[in-house]
């Protein structure tokens, strides 16, 4: 990461910030303008972008049938490339393993709460929520493999459904009745100011988290480094080095969208990390889970990782995916 120290140039041209429409979009970007404002006082002028993706567009079918992930930064990576925005924020558990050419995560602020959060429609559990308690048939909403294969998986008598949308839209499908419960990532909850509605977080050694899930991740041309500079006073060391971790877990398994599977790193009292990693199938069965900690470089650990889970015999259920199993 380059020195937070800025040229006087820097600061004379506007910062372009690319983002998606939604809330939680419109929420990050925000964040990430009001802390480089507050950094670099009212000389920075910061402007905002919206742009529409393939991923927004397409509301009617699951992610992992149309393409996966790439889906919600094709379009935002593309205006970079163009050079008609300067820096791009997204969750980053939305980013494929691999960038765009050219294009490189030059900044990674601390990460929020990375667990999954379980809603619950009023009076559904009256003796208190959690995906145990839900009722036998119970309708389970969720657009993600992982989250379906481990709902499967420790609650097999409900009934997981697809459900697509922003977080406003998911959860006005439940208050509608459409569904039992729908699960959310807890950080986009608490970013909206909607953690009142969380009825019960998942524990991440049971309910592994997706990798890098909570975590924002600021995209920019890697030939820029006046942006690299203007970003650099929101890098968080050790979430960058918890991000490099995973995303080499995701990028050795070739995982996105179409495969159910998570990592979850955390810091060591060595100062190293551990990390956890699962890969299921769709069904909750077969489900293959390891764990590995060390001192090591952070890429190394994740790649480690998805190489003990490969030689477990995760391989067979990433190759039935590939061919077109994913139910």
């Amino acid at each position: 990461m380059a020195a937070e120290h800025a040229n006087p140039t820097d600061l004379k041209h506007p910062l372009r910030i690319g983002t998606r429409r939604s809330k939680l979009a419109l929420w990050q970007a925000n964040w990430v303008r009001d802390q480089l404002r507050a950094h670099w006082g009212p000389e920075l002028t910061v402007e905002l972008v919206e742009i529409v993706t393939d991923g927004d567009r397409i509301q009617d079918r699951p992610l992992h049938q149309i393409g996966g992930k790439g889906l919600f930064v094709n379009g935002i990576e593309a205006r970079l490339c163009r050079g008609e925005v300067d820096l791009a924020v997204h969750s980053m558990k939305d980013l494929p393993g691999q960038l765009a050419e050219g294009l490189e995560i030059v900044c990674t602020p601390e990460r929020a709460d990375p667990r999954d959060a379980l809603i619950v429609r009023e009076g559904v559990c009256p003796s208190g929520a959690s995906l145990q308690a839900l009722p036998d048939g119970a309708r389970v909403g969720t657009t993600s493999l992982r989250r379906t294969a481990l709902v499967r998986r420790l609650a097999p008598t409900v009934n997981v459904i697809s459900l697509r949308g922003n977080v406003p839209t998911r959860l006005g499908k439940l208050d509608d009745g459409q569904f039992d419960a729908i699960l959310l990532a807890a950080a986009g909850l608490h970013r909206l100011g909607l953690e009142a509605r969380i009825s019960a977080y998942l524990d991440p050694e049971v309910f592994c988290p997706a990798a890098t899930q909570g975590i924002l991740a600021l995209e920019a041309r890697t030939s820029d480094d006046r942006v690299r500079r203007l970003v650099a006073p929101l890098n968080h060391a050790l979430t960058a080095n918890v991000a490099a971790a995973e995303r080499a877990f995701l990028a050795r398994l070739e995982g996105g969208c179409q495969v159910p599977m998570g990592c979850y790193a955390e810091p060591t009292e060595a100062g190293g990390l551990s990390l956890r990693g699962v890969v299921a199938d769709p069904s909750g069965a077969p489900y293959y889970v390891e764990q590995v900690a060390g001192n090591e470089d952070p890429a190394l650990l994740g790649r480690t990782l998805a190489g003990k889970l490969i030689d477990r015999g995760a391989a067979a259920v990433l190759q039935s995916l590939k061919a077109g199993g994913a139910s």
